[in-house]
């Protein structure tokens, strides 16, 4: 079974530093995008960042010059480095993975993390 495990949520001050992490696991043929999402209360869940199989970023334009999205294909793990962090960057935010699991799949799926808080506030 394919999981998705963020880590690095945390409560950070204004003009702050962060740096999530995500680790996909189990039993996984292939990994094609992996990204980043996030939802703040009251609000729908948008895109913060996606990064291709070969390594193609996009971003968000609220996040643009401030996060920087990374991966390692030998370690399954996605990474979503954070600066100058902003109240308004509060959020939960959620780990994504479009992957082709081991066995008999012959197409890929969408998996989702648990979420991991973060809170930007003096």
């Amino acid at each position: 079974q394919v999981q998705l495990v963020e880590s690095g949520g945390a409560l950070v001050q204004p003009g702050g530093s962060l740096r999530l992490s995500c680790a996909a696991s189990g039993s996984i043929f292939s990994i094609n995008h992996m990204g980043w999402y996030r939802q703040a209360p009251g609000k729908q869940r948008e895109l913060v960042a996606l990064i291709t199989s070969s390594d193609i970023t996009n971003y968000a334009d609220s996040v643009k010059g401030r996060f920087t999205i990374s991966r390692d294909n030998a370690k399954n793990m996605v990474y979503l480095q954070m600066n100058s962090l902003r109240p308004e960057d509060t959020a939960v935010y959620y780990c994504n993975a479009n992957l082709r699991p081991a066995g008999p799949y012959y197409r890929a799926y969408d998996y989702w993390g648990q979420g991991t808080q973060v809170t930007v506030s003096s």
